[in-house]
């Protein structure tokens, strides 16, 4: 425990024991999840609050929550409860698109206190988190000028902290961890914002169903060094084009949002996980989304063939690789023999500024004629303000050319008109039965649950970064399933065949390459979640390893069930995942090497033919080092499995018939 934390605590007995004095004189509810493991306590009166504890023992210690409205209206001040309504919910979800599995135990008891003025307050308690939101039933339209969201903890606990800039932001950040006392208060963090609870749980923080409102930061309070505070991005009032994608705020109102006075505001959730793995498995964010409304059977996940990371480097052909005709044609080919289902255009195929005037040396009708003629769809890559501009007549083309998905990027900014962006990107691409995939973009928040079009999106530090940086390292690559992955599907865009390991590994922008070892880069493919997965690599570099390229071709990119079966935040990690009767396990470590025991018992007494990959017996020195065993596993015996470091392992386990 740091002095600071010392410091503070005779504070934090203060503040608890006026805060019970307050309650005392208040009205307080307690909700309890299904298994009685949380407990929320909702205190009523001079001001709204809530507080929870895990296994009968305090998490969050007394958080105000309150949202005040334009005309000096605050709901959750001085606020009378006209009633209180409970129920509890025990369903099956079974989405479009699955991810981690095909069936979604959405199991939570629910408190809804109606208050005096058209507002109330909702709180769920589930086996593996806590959410609230606020609800208006309001007959005219309202500005919210600020909103009170408060995470108040009860020790001086380590935080993986993504810290930003401003509000104009990728998102794309490392996670370091940092003490709450010892964060910047004059500075903030992306969601979701991960707290080690010392002796108890993980807490993710974040938000989700995000709609038509600014999104959700988190900041440190300056009186109280353990609480976290919601920070928002205001309404912009001016907006400066820096360039086609750099569209700038230079100036913003004193509100969040102009909005309907009957909606449902986000929910601040709290991620509760026993154990790490429990936040791999969780999928509270998508469960707490509006559900998705009309036919979604067309969507088809699948991979990816990328050209940008690449950088279009072709060898052995007999034409000018670059942003033409003819190399698309040949990345669908090489999409079409290795069962990809896309093919990308990324940024070159359009003049910049108007997405209408194709490239010369681009046939977009040929291109995606070959693609039909091979069964390969076309992604195409647009910057959303250039799209915003041209809206209407830029997806009549699209449909007029018969693609198959979108990859917008550069908003990089989540006030509320940005926000109605991505929802209206979402609604016209759905009709016109396009897959969408958002880059430059803030956290998921649901909307893939609203819009299952929206297959995935970036808001993570990727493998991109490796062009220009040495950020993406092992630890940071174990460090995202914990983190930003909690949130939703990542594009991470993995996949490098070349593989610096952990001393060869170098900066070269138009060749690059991978930190960590190649089965590290080939056991992404099971960690991260993502139903649209990009091959980053290319075609030439792929078929010159034919052996991780017949698992790439074969692995798939959503899944029936999810197990983890080991897992430790920012050191490693173990994934299993079933497709039909066929498993696949990845895992991944940090710089350290390791060996692990697999309890493989969920296999059963059924045996599997596993093809294995693994990290070679120089992977140390060469990241590109690895080899093939092929044995057969079963349940009843577990597996130890060796990790260089920077390393990975991988495996598919098909039955033995």
């Amino acid at each position: 425990m740091t002095k600071t934390a010392v410091r503070f605590l005779s504070a934090l007995a203060a503040v608890l024991i006026l805060a019970g004095s307050a309650v005392s004189a208040a009205k307080v509810y307690s909700l309890l999840s299904p298994d009685k493991t949380i407990e929320v306590r909702i205190s009523t009166g001079a001001g709204l609050s809530y507080e929870v504890l895990y296994r009968k023992k305090p998490l969050v210690a007394r958080s105000a929550v309150s949202m005040t409205l334009g005309g000096g209206t605050v709901l959750g001040r001085a606020g009378v409860v006209q009633d209180a309504k409970r129920r509890s919910v025990d369903n099956i979800i079974k989405p479009f698109v699955r991810q981690k599995t095909a069936a979604i135990s959405d199991r939570f008891n629910e408190l809804r206190l109606n208050f005096k003025g058209g507002y109330a307050f909702i709180v769920r308690a589930y086996e593996d988190g806590v959410a609230y939101r606020f609800v208006t039933d309001m007959a005219k339209p309202i500005t919210v000028v600020s909103e009170q969201a408060e995470f108040t903890f009860t020790a001086d606990h380590t935080v993986y902290w993504p810290e930003e800039d401003s509000f104009q932001t990728h998102q794309e950040r490392i996670f370091k961890p940092v003490v709450l006392s010892a964060i910047d208060d004059k500075k903030f963090a992306s969601a979701p914002a991960l707290v080690m609870v010392e002796g108890g749980p993980k807490v993710a923080v974040t938000e989700a169903d995000l709609e038509s409102y600014a999104g959700l930061y988190l900041a440190r309070s300056a009186e109280f060094p353990m609480k976290l505070i919601g920070v928002f991005p205001a309404y912009p009032a001016n907006e400066e084009a820096r360039n086609d994608r750099n569209i700038v705020v230079t100036a913003r109102e004193p509100f969040l949002a102009k909005t309907a006075g009957k909606r449902s505001f986000p929910w601040r959730v709290l991620v509760i996980a026993a154990r790490d793995g429990d936040l791999i498995e969780s999928t509270l964010v998508y469960r707490l989304a509006k559900s998705a409304g009309g036919d979604f059977a067309w969507v088809k996940p699948g991979k990816v063939a990328w050209d940008w990371w690449n950088d279009w480097n072709i060898s052995g052909v007999d034409f000018r690789a670059g942003v033409n005709t003819e190399t698309y044609k040949h990345y669908i080919d090489f999409a079409a023999e290795n069962g990809i289902e896309y093919v990308i255009l990324d940024e070159g195929w359009y003049m910049l500024g108007d997405l209408l005037s194709v490239k010369p040396d681009i046939d977009m009708p040929a291109i995606v004629a070959h693609g039909k003629s091979r069964g390969v769809g076309i992604i195409l890559w647009a910057i959303w303000k250039t799209l915003d501009t041209q809206f209407d007549a830029a997806m009549d083309q699209f449909s007029r050319w018969g693609i198959q998905g979108l990859k917008i990027d550069f908003m990089q900014r989540d006030d509320q008109p940005v926000v109605d962006f991505y929802t209206k990107v979402a609604a016209e691409a759905a009709k016109r039965r396009l897959l969408v995939d958002f880059h430059g973009a803030y956290k998921p928040t649901g909307l893939y649950r609203t819009f299952p079009n929206v297959l995935t999106s970036e808001g993570v530090k990727g493998l991109e970064n490796s062009k220009w940086s040495r950020d993406v390292t092992p630890e940071h690559d174990v460090t995202l399933p914990f983190t930003r992955m909690v949130a939703g599907p990542m594009d991470f865009t993995p996949g490098a065949m070349l593989n610096g390991g952990m001393k060869a590994f170098q900066i070269i922008y138009s060749r690059p390459m991978s930190q960590g070892t190649r089965c590290h880069q080939l056991a992404m493919y099971v960690v991260y979640e993502s139903p649209l997965q990009m091959l980053a690599d290319s075609p030439t570099n792929y078929r010159r390893e034919p052996a991780c390229l017949a698992f790439l071709s074969k692995v798939p990119t959503v899944w029936d069930e999810t197990r983890v079966l080991d897992a430790k935040v920012a050191d490693y990690v173990v994934v299993a995942r079933r497709s039909g009767a066929d498993w696949y396990i990845g895992a991944m470590t940090d710089a350290t090497e390791r060996s692990l025991t697999l309890d493989l018992s969920f296999l059963g007494q059924d045996v599997f033919a596993a093809h294995i990959y693994e990290d070679g017996v120089n992977a140390d020195r060469d990241g590109n080092d690895f080899r093939e065993v092929r044995r057969n596993v079963s349940g009843s015996e577990p597996l130890t499995i060796h990790l260089a470091p920077g390393g990975g392992w991988a495996a598919r386990l098909t039955p033995v018939k």
